[in-house]
């Protein structure tokens, strides 16, 4: 059974500093290979791709709201991607989901979601 479970989020305020955890367990083949990815979704918004990280070759992709600011990394003995995000702004208040996109003769998992709330 898949499990992608987030973990990490909590209320900040503004400039602060938050590190999102989601450890994947269950997956058919080795974590390392998959790509793994971050979304948000705030309240009345449609869900947004917040970060990518590839498999080998391992590369990242930001979107442009979290380029500078954000940075998402693997640890593969731990089966955990993160995403670290610095200098918060209200405006990244939102739901934070773990995502593994589907590749061959895998589907795709998505994670129940942290809740990141950058407020004073």
């Amino acid at each position: 059974q898949v499990q992608i479970v987030e973990s990490g989020g909590g209320l900040v305020q503004p400039g602060g500093s938050l590190r999102l955890s989601c450890v994947a367990s269950g997956l058919r083949f080795s974590f390392s290979i998959y790509d793994m990815s971050w979304y948000r979704q705030a309240p009345g918004k449609e869900r947004e791709l917040v970060a990518t990280i590839t498999g080998p070759p391992v590369s990242t992709n930001y979107a442009d709201s979290a380029k500078g600011r954000f940075t998402i990394s693997r640890d593969n003995a731990k089966n955990t991607v993160y995403l670290q995000m610095n200098s918060l702004k209200p405006e990244d208040t939102a739901v934070y989901y773990c995502y593994v996109p589907k590749r061959p003769y895998s589907r795709d998992y998505w994670g129940q979601g942290t809740q990141v709330t950058v407020s004073s």
